[in-house]
């Protein structure tokens, strides 16, 4: 069984909404699942051995938090290279942190990104019906491409 790893930093909850959201679409395809917050992944070793990765942030002042920049220098260690994956993220106003993160994992740790981009969504519409359905469409694509 195919296992995927969501790492996921929140600071209003509304983006570990989103990874437990993700993580039922996931589910639901007959996919394993691991959801972490990203403060309890030490080292590069409690990143490896997982089919797929999805890294989610919040926004935070135009940027991801340092958290999420010192967990993404962990996850390069991890070597990454080839493996598929997915970004997600919640802000206010402004977005950002969704598409660095994609971004980083697609060019620098040279994964195979999915082609739907990040999953970038308002914390208005996250606890909305509209955001679970977006939450768990986006877990449901990822594992049919695992599969």
């Amino acid at each position: 069984m195919k296992k995927t790893l969501i790492a996921y930093s929140s600071r209003t909850k509304k983006t570990e909404t989103m990874a437990n959201y993700i993580a039922e679409g996931i589910r639901l395809s007959g996919c394993e699942v691991e959801v972490k917050p990203i403060s309890a992944i030490e080292n590069e070793e409690g990143i490896s051995g997982y089919d797929c990765y999805v890294f989610g942030c919040p926004t935070y002042h135009k940027d991801m938090t340092g958290g999420m920049k010192q967990f993404l220098f962990k996850a390069q260690q991890a070597q990454l290279v080839g493996k598929f994956g997915g970004a997600f993220g919640s802000h206010t106003h402004s977005g950002e942190s969704a598409p660095m993160i994609f971004e980083t994992m697609q060019h620098v740790f040279k994964m195979d990104m999915t082609d739907l981009g990040p999953l970038n969504l308002t914390e208005e519409m996250v606890v909305s019906d509209e955001g679970l359905k977006a939450c768990q469409a986006y877990g449901k694509a990822l594992a049919e491409k695992l599969a």
